[in-house]
């Protein structure tokens, strides 16, 4: 069942539809055919700006779980044989210091909603009655509304289009890798191997999700990743790790 079959998202595809199609107008006289592209690029900085103080909240919050860091080790020390009451513990501390434990996902699920409306802006091929002119747009002659996983099903996928894919996932398996190498948080000797494994391959997950998305929100993923790379390498210099 199409979600956005539902009144309200219906309304809201509506809305996001026209509002592209709009700024991709507006963009055509001084870029031409890559307007459409170029306008999801600008509502990807619009968002990423707008999520700023989110990306703030989150330095300083894993500034402070850094800090916390050896009472949390102590505090597992000591409740090793009580779960509960290490939770206990644990949440108070974090709440002592007026930090959340999830502060770290903020950033991935505010901008979950904008990933999953361009989907269904580009994937729709009528929105409100009408034909969707979004999709007769391009990027470099693929279809904004082509994802490579549905072109190599399909057996239409052309060498532009793995080029083009590939070169959205290469920059972000690019910028997660030095956003890992450069801000990789410090190791917590205690915590389990596979938490540490799982930490590290997450980020990589976002270059699997543009495989499968249509290739306007392979852009934003693309954008987005390098804006948080810059972003976190700047906040860091604000709000330093103490060091070990």
């Amino acid at each position: 069942m199409d979600p956005f079959l539902f009144p309200p998202l219906t309304l809201l595809l509506d809305l996001a539809t026209r509002a592209m199609i709009a700024l991709t107008a507006a963009l055509d006289p001084l870029v031409g055919s890559t307007a459409a592209a170029v306008a999801v690029v600008a509502v990807t900085l619009i968002v990423r700006l707008l999520l700023v103080p989110v990306g703030v909240s989150q330095a300083r919050a894993e500034q402070t779980r850094a800090r916390l860091a050896p009472r949390l080790r102590v505090l597992r020390e000591r409740w090793r044989n009580d779960p509960e009451r290490l939770q206990r513990e644990t949440m108070q501390l974090y709440r002592d210091e007026n930090v959340s434990p999830a502060a770290g996902c903020l950033p991935l699920l505010a901008q979950a909603p904008v990933v999953g409306l361009l989907y269904a802006v580009f994937l729709h091929p009528t929105v409100g009655g009408q034909t969707n002119a979004l999709l007769a747009h391009d990027l470099l002659g693929v279809p904004l509304g082509r994802s490579l996983v549905a072109a190599l099903t399909s057996g239409t996928a052309e060498a532009t289009t793995l080029v083009v894919f590939g070169s959205l996932v290469a920059v972000i398996v690019f910028a997660v890798e030095l956003t890992r190498r450069w801000l990789r948080p410090p190791v917590d000797p205690a915590a389990p191997a596979w938490t540490t494994t799982i930490t590290g391959a997450l980020p990589f997950s976002t270059a699997v999700v543009a495989l499968f998305v249509p290739l306007a929100a392979a852009l934003y993923l693309a954008v987005t990743t390098v804006w948080t790379l810059v972003q976190r390498v700047l906040l860091r210099r604000r709000y330093p790790l103490p060091r070990a």
